[in-house]
């Protein structure tokens, strides 16, 4: 895997002249030149890399729908964060840049600043490519307006180029946020598509004993099965029902753990193993939690 760890590099490997600053940069996406190389089947950036495209000759999987970019699209790339062009040919690596605006910010150009902290509570920076932001027209030119201030402050460097910056990012930041809790509501059938799926993957684990041995499931393992990352799939549930996907998870776990103690015999602690727990404290320390009595107060309720 490649790891560009510059913008400088990063200019010099899409045939772009140096950038003005060298912690932050606005790209043109049609003047980048890929050239047809490895770097580019695997590849991680030592830097944020916001993108605003239209025009890629490809489609994005948002939940369980295929979308096309008929609308302006963005990304959101944080360091470290591997990505890859599933491209065969030089063409198809041409055709799969599309068109539009990229703005690489390393991440020593927040330092001082708020953003600093406050980026990593943007939690689209760990939704995967296909979980993109669709944007309609008029948040497009939003969008472009905030590029355009960025782009025209960022040649001008002086001591205060970076709060003026940074301060333009932040409310890109925001307004981004606002975007994806629409995207949310207004796609409400792939989001219950995607929360019906997700029920039916935790009844079918709470009720194989095999799957059971492998431990409590995961938000990761939970949306890794329906191919969306962790961060997207709670958001998106948090939209729809107001619960996380570690709120969910215990729900049904809590759900499966009242039926054992109303219907069988088992004793708790072979009830916390049954369900997947190390440890029976960590059973009952959730169950009352969630119940406000123990498990074995909840058995009593049935006698």
């Amino acid at each position: 895997m490649t790891i560009i760890n510059s913008i400088n590099d990063f200019h010099q490997l899409t045939g772009l002249p140096d950038p003005h600053h060298p912690l932050i940069s606005i790209v043109n996406v049609a003047d980048m030149h890929l050239e047809y190389v490895n770097t580019w089947k695997q590849f991680a950036l030592n830097f944020y890399c916001i993108s605003l495209k239209r025009n890629v000759a490809t489609k994005v999987k948002y939940g369980q729908q295929y979308y096309d970019y008929d609308k302006g699209l963005m990304t959101f790339i944080a360091p470290r964060q591997v990505q890859s062009l599933d491209v065969n040919t030089p063409e198809e690596l041409k055709s799969a840049q599309g068109n539009g605006l990229t703005l690489l910010i390393h991440p020593d150009f927040l330092y001082g600043h708020p953003l600093a902290t406050n980026i990593n509570n943007y939690k689209f920076f760990s939704y995967a490519v296909n979980e993109a932001l669709h944007l309609s027209d008029r948040e497009e030119k939003n969008i472009v307006a905030i590029f355009e201030k960025i782009n025209e402050e960022h040649q001008h460097i002086d001591s205060h180029t970076q709060d003026i910056i940074l301060s333009q990012v932040g409310l890109m930041l925001n307004y981004s946020k606002r975007f994806y809790e629409r995207q949310f509501i207004t796609r409400k059938t792939a989001s219950h598509d995607l929360l019906s799926k997700m029920e039916l993957l935790l009844n079918r684990h709470f009720d194989n004993e095999e799957t059971l041995k492998s431990g409590l499931p995961t938000v990761d393992y939970v949306a890794g099965s329906l191919n969306v990352s962790a961060h997207y799939l709670s958001d998106m549930l948090r939209s729809v029902t107001g619960q996380s996907a570690q709120q969910h998870i215990h729900d049904k776990l809590i759900e499966k753990a009242k039926e054992y103690l109303s219907t069988t015999g088992l004793s708790v602690a072979e009830i916390a193993y049954q369900l997947g727990f190390e440890y029976p404290q960590s059973f009952n320390k959730l169950f009352k939690k969630k119940v406000l009595i123990s498990p074995l107060e909840f058995r009593q309720t049935f006698n």
